[in-house]
């Protein structure tokens, strides 16, 4: 079995409440095994039979919807891409780590789309280009940033993580 991280978007924000232990059992009924949750934000570490991560996605996504009508979205990566979004952010180790962030897209980036916004965006945070992901140096405030609200055009389903949540899981998965 492959070890893999589920990170749900929207989950313990905006009034969609979940417990983890009743996500935990919703996904060991489905074949899901070695199901542990990270922090009460939607990030499941579990095992499964490999198969495409987009496939998997799907597979969380509908679960949480069927069970709890919590209409959400899952981003699954393995061991090695999870390493790959910490290590290929160009931010990491130029600011403390609680600041700089991977957002996780639903979809793969329209980079065209993506360059032409960063080159006209005049906020104070830094942003760069992923594949399935773009990554942000939000200086010294995630909460006063106004960039979710400048990208909306871009209509980008994320969900987005600090280097250090990441790298705790990433170390999780490694124990």
């Amino acid at each position: 079995m492959t070890r893999y991280v589920a990170l749900l978007g929207s989950i313990n924000v905006g009034g969609n409440r979940l417990k983890m232990a009743e996500l935990r059992e919703a996904l060991e009924r489905e074949d899901f095994a070695d199901v542990e949750t990270v922090v009460a934000s939607g990030n499941v570490l579990f095992s499964h039979d490999e198969r495409p991560s987009d496939g998997l996605a799907e597979k969380i996504a509908h679960i949480v919807r069927d069970r709890f009508g919590i209409d959400t979205f899952a981003v699954v990566r393995n061991r090695d891409e999870l390493k790959a979004s910490i290590e290929g952010n160009p931010f990491k180790g130029q600011n403390e780590d609680k600041f700089v962030h991977t957002l996780f897209l639903q979809e793969a980036l329209d980079r065209e789309a993506f360059d032409a916004f960063a080159k006209g965006y005049s906020g104070p945070e830094r942003v760069a280009a992923g594949t399935r992901e773009f990554f942000v140096d939000f200086g010294d405030s995630v909460a006063d940033s106004k960039l979710g609200q400048a990208m909306r055009h871009l209509k980008l389903r994320s969900t987005a993580r600090n280097v250090r949540s990441l790298q705790r899981m990433l170390d999780k998965m490694d124990s």
